[in-house]
């Protein structure tokens, strides 16, 4: 079974065919997956703008992440359950799509990303912080995580 012929597959399973054929369903579920995105924004914007500096200064670094990190495990879990029903309903589609590409290499690549390197960060002692280090690490992170925010839209947009 080549990769076309794995989508074609999926696509045609009940779930993805039942979502395809509903007038409703399609949307509910991207209103979800848009409200987990959001989420998940915030979470991750907020430790990012306390790794630069702006914001929440009184408030140590670990702290801050380790707060947010609930809502980013959530949200994540959300958007994994609806970006998969959502890919299920048009995976031939997706198979063609380079914004599908683009948000599925991000995505990979900003958890990866955060679940190691600015974890890291986010754990030492902010009297160990490193401003010039923190700040491309919270650059870093937002550039994944607009990458997939950017591809995600972009899928909207085509074909």
């Amino acid at each position: 079974m080549n990769g076309l012929s794995a989508f074609q597959w999926l696509e045609s399973t009940g779930v993805g065919r039942t979502i395809r054929e509903s007038t409703w369903l399609f949307p509910a579920i991207e209103g979800v997956h848009l409200l987990a995105f959001a989420v998940i924004g915030g979470a991750i914007v907020l430790v990012d703008l306390r790794l630069f500096g702006i914001g929440l200064r009184r408030v140590p670094i670990a702290v801050v992440a380790r707060d947010a990190e609930r809502w980013l495990l959530g949200s994540l879990a959300v958007m994994a359950v609806s970006g998969t029903l959502l890919f299920l309903s048009e995976a031939v589609k997706c198979y063609y799509s380079p914004p599908f590409w683009v948000k599925m290499s991000s995505l990979v690549l900003a958890v990866l990303f955060t679940f190691t390197v600015r974890r890291r960060v986010t754990l030492i002692s902010d009297a160990a912080a490193n401003p010039m280090r923190d700040r491309a690490v919270a650059l870093a992170s937002i550039a994944l995580w607009g990458g997939v925010a950017w591809g995600g839209r972009w899928i909207g947009f085509s074909g």
